[in-house]
């Protein structure tokens, strides 16, 4: 429910939300150690002080983006993202009620729909033979974007303070 309502593409994944109820940060990658550093390269340690800032800080942090800034960075409500998670939804219950072969065009259908959702291609992937329903792998579809490096796009963080301004971290 949550990667609905935040439209998360991918996992890891946080969204800031203060004692108010407003999100201060968009849903971004957030890894919280460096198990996968090799793989994705990114340090955790940016995303974990920017975090631990906020909670100190509150509205004050620099890494709490303003009611402005935020317009900016969440996208309007797309249909076809609204539809995808419908025959994603649909997809889910066929398969659910045994019917796999049924549910697989809406899996691909809310794929379609909403190209840049990861979560939609790997659960989608993981219920069948990915390479015959599907024609493609979780491996190939990475390979395709440019690798691991390009899967997990930073987050956008200003500099800490004392280091490069503009930095992304």
């Amino acid at each position: 429910m949550v990667s609905k309502l935040y439209n998360m593409v991918n996992v890891p994944t946080g969204v800031w939300i203060n004692e108010k109820g407003r999100i201060v940060r968009p849903g971004e990658v957030a890894f919280i150690d460096d198990r996968f550093k090799q793989f994705t390269g990114l340090d955790s340690a940016a995303y974990i002080n920017a975090l631990k800032d906020w909670v100190e800080k509150s509205e004050r942090s620099v890494y709490a983006m303003s009611e402005d800034r935020m317009r900016e960075k969440l996208s309007a409500s797309d249909p076809n993202i609204v539809m995808a998670s419908a025959e994603f939804g649909l997809g889910e219950h066929l398969y659910k009620s045994g019917h796999l072969a049924e549910a697989i065009p809406h899996f691909k259908e809310a794929q379609r729909l909403n190209p840049k959702s990861w979560n939609y291609k790997r659960q989608a992937w993981a219920l069948s033979d990915a390479k015959r329903d599907y024609g493609t792998t979780f491996k190939d579809e990475v390979e395709k974007i440019g690798g691991s490096k390009v899967y997990y796009p930073p987050p956008e963080l200003p500099a800490e303070p004392g280091k490069e301004s503009g930095k992304k971290n």
